[in-house]
């Protein structure tokens, strides 16, 4: 435990996570190209993102029953196979049908890969470091997006589109190799691998029943969903078409979102790991946060000023590590050998969300252009009054996410009370204990 070989691993897995997000993320520095190159529209380019995110959370249940089977090397490995023939396939698709299918092979790889690093964690690592890990995990992870934002974006731009998609699949071939040759699954427990099939199907409702799972997919519902869909796809083109920034400072802004998750990830790890009991309010204030921020930029009379953009970009950003407490919830809730199934059903969350909001985008990005078409007026597809309104719907489904995470949390909380004999007060009583202690 906690040995220079877990850091090892755990390094590893790091990096065939950030190939992962690298891959996951290249088509929302391309949609501008791909809308060209395949000559569609904004609802058939969120099809060619939707798709990619449906078969990753379809899958995520399916691959963590099959990471408790099998453990986290092979599910790794197989996932960074599928991310190289999906985007070779996408390199070369001569139309958007083919496209499709290589992005179902990249939401495939990908499902495969952020679940089974996070159970290596808990087989490497014990103590209160582990909900750092998670948190640095994440941000190492989210690296991927710079390098689609900028290097993949200057060789796409620089070389074309082939060249560009060529050499990001050549990235999982080299973390397929590193996987193979260097992570081993780590600790087992009593009940821990192999099953059979019924034993996985067991597991799975054990982990599903316990509410402490599902506060866990609530949060991750509610704080990874809007940099999701921003990284991936709708970001770019509101900055580029409907902002009028250049590509440069669109890629510059992207990766600013990627470094608002590198310093708030550390400081949301400490905070999870200092109070344990208080996860759910961290949740809530990054939500908060992410509410205020897009509701001042949604409602800025005309075209918002730079800093407000800069200011939501920072805000979503921190969403990304906000939603990692969700796995944090899954390890405490669930045993070992049930982790994989319960962090599958965490990941689901965010990226249901994700991929509802970014079809809803592109539905009413077509629409307000029909509308400005048959008033009179020239196609603007990506005007910044279409996006402004377009954007409008994640408050209606962040805020169903927020209403079932408060019925979750009550749940929890009340199962804590009866198996553990633990009150968790709420968070205005306890400051007002706390505060009352320190003046005493």
């Amino acid at each position: 435990m906690n040995s220079r070989r877990a850091w090892l691993v755990w390094g590893v897995g790091a990096f065939a996570y950030l190939v992962a997000v690298m891959q996951r993320s290249s088509l929302g520095v391309s949609g501008v190209v791909a809308l060209d190159r395949f000559d569609v529209n904004a609802a058939a380019l969120s099809t060619l993102a939707v798709v990619q995110l449906v078969v990753y959370a379809a899958l995520q249940v399916p691959v963590g029953v099959l990471l408790d089977r099998f453990g986290p090397k092979v599910l790794i490995a197989s996932g960074a196979v599928l991310m190289l023939v999906g985007q070779a396939t996408l390199a070369l698709a001569p139309s958007i049908g083919v496209a499709v299918l290589g992005r179902v092979l990249v939401g495939a790889g990908d499902a495969a890969t952020f679940i089974s690093v996070i159970r290596l964690l808990a087989s490497w690592f014990r103590g209160r470091i582990l909900p750092q890990l998670s948190q640095w995990t994440g941000n190492i992870g989210q690296l991927g997006q710079v390098v689609s934002a900028i290097p993949f974006a200057f060789a796409l731009h620089a070389f074309g589109w082939t060249p560009a998609f060529l050499s990001a699949a050549s990235a999982s071939a080299i973390a397929a190799v590193l996987v193979l040759l260097l992570v081993t699954n780590g600790q087992k427990e009593p009940g821990d691998l192999p099953m059979d099939a019924s034993g996985g199907i067991r597991r799975l409702r054990e982990a599903l029943a316990r509410p402490g799972t599902q506060l866990g997919f609530w949060s991750h519902f509610t704080t990874q969903s809007s940099g999701t869909v921003f990284s991936l796809l709708w970001g770019f083109p509101f900055l580029t078409a409907g902002l009028g920034y250049s590509n440069a400072l669109a890629s510059a802004l992207l990766t600013t979102l990627v470094l608002a998750g590198v310093v708030s990830g550390p400081i949301i790890g400490i905070l999870t790991a200092r109070y344990p009991l208080r996860r759910s309010a961290i949740v809530l204030s990054a939500v908060s946060l992410m509410g205020i921020a897009w509701a001042v930029l949604l409602l800025w009379p005309g075209t918002p000023p730079f800093w407000v953009v800069v200011a939501m970009i920072v805000a979503i950003g921190v969403g990304g590590p906000g939603s990692l407490i969700g796995f944090d919830f899954a390890r405490t809730f669930n045993p070992l050998r049930s982790l994989g199934s319960a962090n599958g059903i965490v990941n689901v969350g965010g990226f249901l969300a994700s991929f509802v909001m970014m079809y809803l985008i592109g539905l009413i990005l077509d629409a307000l252009n029909r509308a400005r078409i048959a008033a009179g007026g020239a196609s603007d597809l990506f005007s910044w009054e279409s996006f402004r309104i377009a954007f409008a719907v994640q408050f209606l489904v962040v805020g169903t996410g927020v209403v079932f995470l408060l019925l979750a949390r009550k749940r929890t909380r009340m199962r804590l009370r009866e198996e553990e004999g633990v009150e968790v007060a709420p968070l205005w009583i306890a400051v007002a204990r706390a505060l009352r202690r320190r003046n005493v």
